[in-house]
């Protein structure tokens, strides 16, 4: 008889051997006190601490408008979608907020899903299946979402070196030019916080005639006019397929979406498992993710001032020689470089200093690059930001925590192999 208990009990040692157990605190946030937050210890204690590690890029969670939408969401139309689209209806609520992601992307239309994950892992698994013969061409440092919705798909799937348009081309010219072919790749990776190259890896994915999907999660609300993402910065809107974004990271709200063309909007709409027969976004989200998708459409204010506080951080990080990624993004990840290390600095931060950094270890990152990921927001005070710079300074310097200068994910090594064995795919480049 099989012993489920003791074969569930002997995975999670293994994960406590290999310090990648997920250790979740209990973290309160507050209206209007973010980045200020509530941590409550196992013992009941609650303590305050500064939130560094948030999603909430813009504090957009905490605005009056997003809020307002809402309650006023709730008081009209309760608090619940009552069912999937198809059968309990489609609200009104979220036809708005498919329309304005879809002008706001220059696009046909959009189809919002209940998670960023969920958008990415539906629209690559139906493509993938229902496309005859389909192959994927898919970024090393790919998130789990796209990488699982490749998996699921059955197609083939080829993974090249992080960022790599050379290496794309040569994958892409030793398929057969008949079959539909899929460049899938991000354009702000979370973990390292670079930047795709995307004139270079959109004008080889064209000039092979493949589909491009890209994963803007992280750059929507964020980056480009009217925070349409760095797609539309880069001035490429035209020339992408898809584009993925989030509603929870710029938003500050919950749930995914893609925008593509009408027709293949309808395709997906019509052949997903993961859009049909999932529950709707109740009234509420729907309400707020519009009302701070329209707020950062006309107001250019929260980008202007994250930025600002991003460059005060990389500034001071930079003077205390800490590993950080070079580039224009919002997300600044300290290599530490050792598991053990990267926990016992997030907990002397969190217990002497109230700050809270959780640590990124194996495998959301390759082993050799675990690390604490800052991402500053607004709404981040001066003070806050030199007590953070101090406190770092002081775990830096401890012995028994010294960290490693490692590279980041740019060598695509660790990436690949981890990327590969998700897969079990070809690697090519």
């Amino acid at each position: 008889m099989f012993d489920f208990t003791s074969f569930f009990a002997d995975r999670l040692d293994a994960l406590h051997r290999e310090h990648r157990y997920r250790r979740f605190r209990t973290l309160e946030r507050e209206p209007c006190a973010f980045p200020r937050a509530y941590w409550r210890s196992d013992s009941g204690q609650r303590h305050e601490v500064v939130v560094w590690c948030s999603n909430d890029y813009l504090g957009m969670s905490q605005h009056e408008v997003v809020r307002d939408a809402a309650r006023k969401a709730i008081d009209r139309f309760g608090n619940g979608a009552g069912g999937t689209r198809n059968i309990s209806g489609t609200h009104s609520l979220l036809v708005e907020l498919e329309r304005e992601l879809a002008d706001l992307h220059g696009r046909g239309g959009a189809l919002v899903f209940s998670s960023g994950y969920v958008a990415n892992d539906t629209t690559l698994a139906t493509l993938g299946r229902l496309l005859p013969g389909c192959v994927f061409f898919s970024d090393a440092g790919n998130h789990a979402s796209m990488i699982e919705g490749m998996r699921r798909s059955g197609a083939r799937c080829q993974v090249f070196a992080h960022n790599d348009a050379g290496a794309l081309d040569v994958a892409l010219a030793q398929t057969d030019p008949r079959l539909p072919r899929i460049v899938a790749i991000e354009s702000l990776y979370s973990m390292g916080g670079d930047i795709a190259p995307l004139q270079q890896l959109v004008a080889v994915a064209r000039a092979h005639s493949a589909l491009i999907f890209i994963d803007e999660t992280h750059a929507v609300g964020v980056h480009g006019p009217e925070g349409a993402g760095l797609v539309a910065a880069a001035g490429l809107s035209k020339e992408v397929d898809i584009v993925q974004g989030g509603l929870g990271k710029g938003y500050g709200v919950v749930g995914g979406f893609v925008t593509a063309s009408a027709t293949l909007i309808d395709f997906i709409r019509s052949h997903a498992p993961g859009f049909i027969f999932t529950t709707a976004l109740p009234p509420s989200i729907a309400a707020s993710a519009l009302a701070s998708v329209r707020h950062l459409r006309d107001s250019s204010i929260e980008r202007h001032q994250l930025l600002e506080r991003v460059d005060e951080v990389r500034d001071l990080l930079s003077h205390l020689q800490l590993t950080t990624v070079k580039g224009d993004s919002q997300i600044l990840p300290w290599i530490i470089g050792d598991p053990v290390r990267c926990e016992r600095i997030a907990e002397q931060l969190l217990l002497q200093y109230g700050i809270y950094l959780q640590p990124i270890n194996s495998p959301t990152v390759p082993q050799g690059t675990e690390r604490l990921r800052i991402t500053p927001t607004p709404l981040h005070t001066r003070g806050m930001i030199e007590r953070l710079a101090g406190a770092l300074a002081h775990c830096a310097a401890a012995p028994s925590i010294r960290t490693q200068a490692l590279p980041l994910i740019e060598p695509g090594t660790l990436a690949r192999e981890k990327h590969i064995r998700r897969h079990n795919v070809t690697e090519l480049g």
